[in-house]
């Protein structure tokens, strides 16, 4: 309802630590800006259907939210918010000393100098996410809140809750879940994905058994669903899309998906476009 552009930075950005959802608090009480994203992204799933997913790479790490249930774009006071949630946690940790490299914005170019000014960075948009982006070796700096004690009350009541709540999800989809997080540029193994649901391998192994399901028709599916969702909602081109999806190179990703649907990821989007635009007329 506000009429304030600045009111989802204003919104991300709570400085009286008292305040804080116990996620936040775990965050900043972590041992580095990395492990508090880590924190984040594990312990998010707890309040709603969405996910944070932090993929690093060499030089550059990108933090993006996403909304499993949603089917419409996202506010973009809602962009705002979490972005700016985000980067106040890194700079609550590490005393100010974290400044991303950009933020890319899906939305029309609007108040730049305000996102810029509060973001301390050049701001994109018209891009086909929305990601805050920062310097890997960013991830490495020490939390100068960090506090053991207190991480370690909090970190065990917040695992129990996620302990009870990954034994209500069905076994099938929490590996999607992970999967959909953690395949950008490798094939998940069992053993990883055993490790971020907090499972010994074995375990997966025959929760996945007794449900009927395999691990390489989880991925199969995952990689399905994702590919549908990039070429549906963004502009990421095919070969980004392969990468993200896990697999080695842009054609391992085309003919995966000649045999899901039948033509090529090219001609699906350009279908689908067209379809789009139909229905809108």
């Amino acid at each position: 309802m506000s009429s304030d552009p600045a009111i989802g930075l204003k919104l991300g950005t709570e400085p009286r630590f008292e305040r804080n959802h116990p996620t936040s608090i775990a965050a900043v009480c972590s041992r580095s800006f990395g492990d508090a994203l880590q924190r984040i992204a594990r312990y998010k799933q707890l309040t709603c259907p969405e996910e944070i997913r932090v993929r690093r790479k060499a030089q550059e790490t990108s933090v993006e939210f996403f909304y499993l249930e949603a089917r419409e774009p996202q506010p973009d006071v809602l962009v705002d918010m979490v972005l700016s949630w985000i980067l106040s946690v890194g700079r609550h940790g590490t005393d100010g000393q974290i400044t991303p490299l950009r933020v890319d914005l899906a939305r029309p170019a609007m108040h730049r100098a305000l996102l810029e000014s509060h973001f301390g960075c050049r701001v994109r948009f018209k891009a086909h996410r929305n990601v805050l982006i920062f310097r890997s070796s960013d991830l490495d700096l020490p939390f100068v809140t960090h506090n053991e004690e207190l991480l370690a009350v909090i970190g065990t009541h917040v695992e129990s809750e996620l302990k009870v709540h990954n034994a209500s999800v069905n076994v099938g989809q929490q590996v999607k879940e992970t999967l959909s997080r953690t395949m950008a540029g490798k094939r998940p193994t069992l053993q990883d994905v055993a490790k971020e649901l907090g499972l010994g391998a074995r375990t997966l192994q025959r929760r996945l058994t007794d449900a009927g399901l395999t691990l390489q028709q989880l991925v199969e599916d995952t990689r399905r669903e994702l590919a549908r969702h990039y070429l549906k909602h963004s502009n990421v081109e095919l070969n980004e899309i392969a990468f993200l999806l896990g697999f080695a190179d842009a054609n391992s990703f085309f003919r995966a998906f000649q045999l899901w649907e039948g033509t090529s990821p090219g001609e699906w989007r350009t279908r689908f476009c067209a379809r789009a635009v139909e229905e809108h007329l």
